[in-house]
C-alpha cells in the first residue's frame, strides 16, 4: 500500500475513534452534569425540608419570635407585615385560642417547576381551650437561594382559610362545674362570688409615688411587691386595664391604684374543716394539657381530694365558637364550634354540720375523726387536723403563707384518716369476738394476773406485756372496762396464731375498699407469719405490725352496731350498701355489754362520757410508738363509741402523738351530744 493510501486510512480510523469517543464524552460530561444537578437538588430539598421542620417545630413551642428568620422578606412586604408584626400576629391568636401542643403530620417536599422553589404540605392539629382542632391542611412554597431556604408566607401560613388581614376570634361558653353538696344539700364546694383585687397600672401615679403605692397594696393585701411587679409587667397590661392579684374581702378601703372586681369562683364554706376530703381546685399546667388535650391553658382542674378524684364529673366541658373574620368582623368560616356541658353535682353522705364541729372539736391537735352510719355505712365525718384553707389553695395563696403550711411539723396537707395506725386498746374489741367465736375465750372464766407486768416465759428475754391498772383476777368484761393488755395477751396465745388469723381474714385485711382515696390496704403484720409469740401477743391488743386507717378501723367496728354483720363504707348518697357477715349475733351481744359498761363502770376507762346521759357504748385505747420497752414514745389516743340504743351512729376519733393530758375521749363529748339528738 502506498504512502497516500496508507495515510488517508489512519485518518478514516482516527475519525471512526473519534466518532465512537463523542458520545461517550457527552454520556459523560452530561451524567456529571446531571449527578451535580442532582446533588444541588438534593441539598436544596434538605434545606426546605429543614426549614420546614423547624417552622413546625416553633409553633409547637410557642416561639414566635424565631419565624421572621424563617420567612422571605419579599412574602411579609406583599402581605403588608414586617417582622414585629408578624411575631404579634401569632402570638395573639395562639394566645387568645389557648393554642397548646401544635403537631404536623404527612410533612411533604417536593421540587416544583421552579428550579428555585419547593412545594410543601402538611396536616396540622392542635388542642385549644374548646378542644382540638384537627386536620388542619397547609400547603406552601419554599424557596431557596444557596443554602438557604425560606418559607414564602401568607396568612394562609396560620390557618388554611385566611387571608389579608383576617382575624381569629374566640366566644367561650364557660361550662358551670358541678357543686359537692352534703346529705342534706348543704354545699361543701360551691360556685359563688369571689372579689379579685387587682391594679389599674394608670393609677398608681410615677416614679416614687408609684413604688409607695404598690407597697401600701402589698401591705394591706399580703402580697408581695415583687408579684405585683411581675404582674404589672405582662406584656399585654396596659394604663387602664385591669390586672388581677388574688381573691381578698370586700373592702371599700382601697390604696390608690387597687380595685376590686366581683368574679365567681370556687368556694368552700366549711374551709379547713373539709379541706382533706373536699380538696381544691389548681391552674392547668402545660403537663395537664399534654395528658388531656381537652383541657384548656385558661381553666383550673381539682388538684386534691374529692376535687381531683371526681374533676371529670365536676368540670363540664366549655362550649363556644373559633371564627376567621375579615378586617370588618364579618364571619368568614367556623374552626371549631362546641355546645357548653355543665358538669354534674355530686352529693355525699357527709353531715356538713357534724363535720364542722367533728374539726372544731379536735381544736387544732393532730388528729382525725370519723362518723358513720353504721347501718348503711354513710359516712358522716371524715375530719382531719390540722389543716389548711382550701380557699386560699384554690384563689390564691402567698408563697409565705403555703411555706408556713408546708413547715408545719404536724403536717396540715396530710390526711388522717386515711393514714394507717396501730390500733391500740380499741382492737380488743375484735380480738375478744375472735376468741368467742373460737370458744378460747370463756366470758365468766377470770384469770389469775399478778402485777403491772407479765412475759409467757424467760425465752422472751427483757420483754415485758404491761397493762395500767393491776386487777388479780379478770374476766373478759372487767379486761374492757380496764383495757387489759396482759388478759388480751394471754387469750391471743392461748387462741393461737392459726385461729386468730383466720378469725381476722373474715374482715377487711388486705382489702381495698371502694372510696375515692388512696389508702393502703388494712394489714395484720409485714408478713404472712408472726415469727415469733411476743407479736402474736402484741397484735392481739391493737399492736404490733397491725396497721389500720380510721376509715378502716370504724369499718371493722361496724360489726358490733350490726349484730355481727360488717358493712363497708359509702361516701356517695346514691350508692348501694354492701355487707357481709362475719360474727354470729350472740357475740356481740356479749361485748355490746361489755363495752356499755366501758361507759357505765366507774372504774371504765370511758366512763367520763356517762356523764351526757346518752345510751353509748365504747372502748378506748393508746398505741405507744417507741423503739426500746424502756422509753417514753410517742402515745396515739383512741376512742371508739357508738350509740348503743338505736345503732344510729358509729365514731371513731385519734390523736395522733397526743398532748399532756389530752385524750380523743376528752375531744368527743360535743360531737357526740350532736349525733345523738340527729341520728
Amino acid at each position: 500500500m502506498n504512502e497516500s493510501r496508507r495515510n488517508k486510512a489512519v485518518g478514516i480510523s482516527k475519525r471512526k475513534w473519534l466518532w465512537l469517543l463523542l458520545p461517550l464524552m457527552i454520556l459523560l460530561i452530561g451524567g456529571s452534569f446531571y449527578g451535580y444537578q442532582t446533588y444541588k437538588t438534593n441539598q436544596h430539598l434538605a434545606a426546605a425540608k429543614k426549614t420546614l421542620t423547624t417552622f413546625v417545630k416553633a409553633l409547637n413551642e410557642n416561639e414566635f419570635d424565631a419565624l421572621p428568620q424563617l420567612m422571605t422578606e419579599n412574602s411579609l412586604t406583599d402581605n403588608a407585615y414586617d417582622d414585629a408584626q408578624l411575631v404579634e400576629k401569632y402570638q395573639a391568636i395562639y394566645t387568645g385560642i389557648g393554642a397548646e401542643n401544635y403537631t404536623a403530620d404527612d410533612l411533604t417536599v417536593t421540587k416544583s417547576n421552579n428550579s428555585q422553589t419547593y412545594d410543601f404540605s402538611y396536616t396540622a392539629s392542635m388542642s385549644t381551650s374548646l378542644g382540638e382542632l384537627t386536620a388542619l391542611t397547609y400547603k406552601g412554597t419554599i424557596s431557596v437561594d444557596g443554602t438557604d431556604a425560606l418559607i414564602e408566607w401568607s396568612p394562609e401560613m396560620i390557618f388554611p382559610s385566611m387571608s389579608g388581614q383576617d382575624k381569629v376570634s374566640i366566644t367561650v361558653d364557660t361550662a358551670t362545674r358541678g357543686e359537692i353538696l352534703d346529705r342534706n344539700n348543704q354545699p361543701l364546694a360551691e360556685n359563688g362570688t369571689l372579689y379579685q383585687l387587682g391594679i389599674i397600672p394608670g393609677e398608681l401615679g410615677t416614679g416614687d409615688e408609684k413604688t409607695a403605692n404598690i407597697k401600701a397594696i402589698a401591705e394591706q393585701f399580703n402580697v408581695t411587691e415583687e408579684t405585683i411587679n411581675t404582674a404589672l409587667s405582662q406584656s399585654w397590661v396596659q394604663d387602664d386595664y385591669f390586672v388581677p392579684l388574688t381573691i381578698v374581702d370586700n373592702t371599700a378601703d382601697l390604696p390608690t391604684g387597687a380595685s376590686i372586681q366581683e368574679t365567681t369562683g370556687r368556694r368552700y364554706p366549711l374551709g379547713e374543716a373539709a379541706a382533706q376530703l373536699i380538696g381544691y381546685l389548681g391552674n392547668v399546667t402545660a403537663e395537664d394539657i399534654e395528658n388531656n388535650p381537652s383541657l384548656s391553658s385558661n381553666s383550673q382542674i381539682g388538684r386534691a381530694g374529692l376535687e381531683a378524684a371526681y374533676d371529670d364529673t365536676l368540670r363540664g366541658e366549655n362550649g363556644g365558637q373559633i371564627t376567621i373574620t375579615d378586617e370588618e368582623g364579618t364571619e368568614k368560616e367556623v374552626l371549631l364550634a362546641k355546645d357548653r356541658q355543665d358538669g354534674a353535682d355530686i352529693q355525699l353522705t357527709i353531715d356538713q354540720e357534724a363535720q364542722q364541729i367533728a374539726f372544731d372539736a379536735l381544736d387544732g391537735q393532730a388528729g382525725a375523726t370519723v362518723v358513720t352510719e353504721p347501718k348503711s355505712g354513710d359516712l358522716l365525718v371524715l375530719a382531719s387536723s390540722p389543716s389548711y384553707d382550701p380557699n386560699l389553695m384554690t384563689n390564691g395563696i402567698s408563697q409565705e403563707a403555703y411555706e408556713a403550711y408546708e413547715n408545719d411539723e404536724k403536717l396540715p396537707f396530710i390526711s388522717r384518716f386515711t393514714t394507717a395506725y396501730a390500733p391500740g386498746s380499741t382492737f380488743k374489741t375484735i380480738t375478744s369476738a375472735i376468741g368467742l367465736e373460737n370458744s378460747t375465750i370463756d366470758p365468766e372464766q377470770s384469770m389469775d394476773i399478778s402485777g403491772l407486768k407479765w412475759q409467757k416465759d424467760s425465752s422472751w428475754g427483757d420483754y415485758y406485756v404491761t397493762r395500767v391498772t393491776e386487777v388479780a383476777s379478770v374476766n373478759l368484761q372487767q379486761a374492757l372496762v380496764y383495757s387489759d393488755n396482759i388478759y388480751m395477751a394471754q387469750q391471743t396465745l392461748a387462741m393461737g396464731e392459726d385461729a386468730f388469723r383466720e378469725g381476722l381474714s373474715s374482715l377487711i385485711f388486705g382489702e381495698d375498699l371502694d372510696l375515692p382515696f388512696s389508702m393502703n390496704a388494712a394489714q395484720i403484720s409485714n408478713e404472712d407469719t408472726f415469727n415469733s409469740e411476743i407479736l402474736l401477743a402484741d397484735t392481739g391488743y391493737g399492736q404490733g405490725e397491725l396497721l389500720m386507717n380510721p376509715i378502716q378501723q370504724a369499718t371493722t367496728y361496724s360489726v358490733f352496731a350490726n349484730q355481727g354483720k360488717l358493712v363497708y363504707p359509702k361516701l356517695l348518697l346514691d350508692a348501694e350498701t354492701k355487707d357481709k357477715e362475719v360474727f354470729k349475733s350472740d357475740t356481740i351481744a356479749q361485748i355490746n355489754d361489755d363495752l356499755q359498761a366501758v361507759v357505765s363502770d366507774a372504774n371504765g376507762t370511758a366512763h367520763t362520757l356517762a356523764s351526757l346521759g346518752i345510751p353509748l357504748a365504747a372502748k378506748t385505747g393508746t398505741a405507744e410508738i417507741k423503739d426500746t420497752q424502756d422509753e417514753q414514745g410517742q402515745e396515739n389516743s383512741f376512742l371508739f363509741a357508738f350509740d348503743s340504743e338505736d345503732q344510729g351512729y358509729l365514731l371513731l376519733s385519734m390523736l395522733d402523738d397526743r398532748e399532756e393530758g389530752q385524750s380523743a375521749t376528752k375531744l368527743a363529748p360535743d360531737l357526740l351530744t350532736y349525733l345523738a339528738g340527729k341520728y
